[in-house]
């Protein structure tokens, strides 16, 4: 048995992408852990939490609502990631890899808040 929300590619990316940053922010500066790291990692997080409060809703524009929520958060984790590296928390090549994966993972989104009807 298993949630709708958990056979949708968007929220099973979200949650890969999700970890996948969990595991960049232990490298960040101890300094960080109540800013930026904290920062991301919960912008990062509500990505799929959105995306899955939202399949269970009452109706589909509550559902629209809900992904426009985790959008805008994926939005936050990419400003994040800009501003982990201008502070050379991470190297131009891993913003390149979370960035890309995040482009992909918005088009996808987007794409699929506008099937909704």
């Amino acid at each position: 048995m298993e949630f709708k929300f958990e056979k949708l590619i968007i929220w099973q990316n979200a949650m890969d992408f999700g970890e996948s940053i969990h595991k960049m922010v232990t490298k960040f500066p101890k300094e960080e852990v109540f800013n930026l790291s904290s920062q991301i990692r919960r912008a990062v997080d509500s990505i799929a939490l959105n995306i899955s409060e939202g399949s269970i809703g009452q109706s589909n524009l509550e559902f629209k609502k809900f992904m426009g929520y985790s959008i805008r958060s994926l939005a936050e984790v990419v400003t994040c990631l800009h501003k982990a590296k201008r502070r050379e928390y991470i190297s131009e090549e891993e913003f390149n890899e979370y960035y890309k994966f995040a482009f992909n993972l918005m088009n996808m989104m987007v794409a699929f808040k506008g099937k909704i009807k």
